[in-house]
């Protein structure tokens, strides 16, 4: 299943749809319709286990050709807001995972040229989160050096304590597309959550893939443009850690919980990583797409106070 978030109307709570054709499923009216207990929000619906997932796509697929009055939308009637739009805590975030990134990143950011022995982890709050199209804030009072990375998210959907890689994937409810916004010069004595957790630094969407439709997250090409310029192309095949090794990892010593996210790092092709080094600015209007998920378009405005 494409599962979303979105809202029919401007003053509107988001809810919970599948996309089915070029029509927005909502997923709680579906339930109401056919005598079927289904909630309103994603992630109560990750909450109900994988056998929810199983048993909402036998459903869809029953109704398909004749959907209850009122349970569907046309997608381009619709606003998508993040899958997730409010996480439950922070999202994991994984520095220096593709080889070509480390390279670039040990000549301009003093991060070590030698390949990381394990995956380098860091967070980013729950506010900074929006959805697809939403601004991404520039201040220039606080950044100068505002950058660009395109990541895989992985969403789990079952609770993970010392999970062994081989079995990490069972763990996994779904997949989306994430841009890792890095304020470059907002590092602070080598911690990075202030350079990558201010306020709308994690745009995310459009959909979640659910596991069983994206079996392999480990072959999907991802790249990102700049004002239609592209700046990074890539395959997630060349991650140093595959979602196992990440999850295996962080689950040896943090529980992961249904709905945390993980964004799995970012290519070689970042701005910090350019000579000369380019950033985005307001008016700049930045694309990111990973293969199998969809697209995020989002533009860079100016919000800094004006005295």
């Amino acid at each position: 299943m494409r599962l979303v978030t979105y809202r029919s109307e401007v003053a509107a709570a988001g809810r919970l749809g599948a996309i089915v054709g070029d029509l927005v499923v909502d997923l709680g009216y579906l339930g109401d319709a056919t005598g079927h207990m289904l909630p309103d929000n994603m992630l109560d619906f990750i909450d109900l286990g994988p056998a929810a997932v199983t048993s909402t796509a036998r459903l869809l697929e029953t109704y398909a050709d004749d959907m209850p009055f009122g349970v569907a939308l046309p997608l381009a009637n619709v606003k998508l807001l993040a899958p997730i739009p409010r996480p439950r805590k922070n999202i994991f975030g994984i520095g220096l995972n593709y080889v070509e990134h480390v390279a670039e990143s040990s000549r301009t950011l003093d991060t070590s040229k030698e390949l990381p022995k394990q995956p380098v982890i860091f967070s980013k709050p729950p506010t900074t989160v929006v959805g697809p199209g939403d601004a991404i804030e520039h201040n220039k009072n606080i950044t100068q050096q505002m950058d660009w990375e395109v990541e895989l998210a992985v969403i789990m959907g079952t609770r993970a304590q010392r999970v062994a890689k081989e079995d990490a994937l069972k763990y996994v409810f779904g997949y989306s597309v994430m841009i890792d916004v890095s304020a470059r010069d907002c590092r602070r004595a080598g911690q990075w959550i202030y350079s990558k957790g201010q306020d709308t630094y994690a745009p995310f969407g459009p959909v979640i893939v659910t596991a069983d439709e994206l079996t392999d997250p480990h072959n999907l090409n991802l790249s990102l443009t700049l004002n239609g310029v592209t700046k990074q192309s890539s395959n997630t095949k060349h991650m140093l850690f595959n979602v196992n090794d990440l999850i295996a990892d962080i689950s040896a010593g943090i529980t992961l919980e249904p709905g945390d996210i993980i964004a799995t790092g970012t290519p070689e092709g970042v701005g910090a990583g350019r000579d000369p080094q380019e950033w985005m600015w307001p008016g700049d209007v930045v694309h990111a797409v990973v293969e199998g998920i969809g697209e995020l378009r989002h533009p860079i405005v100016d919000v800094t106070p004006q005295n």
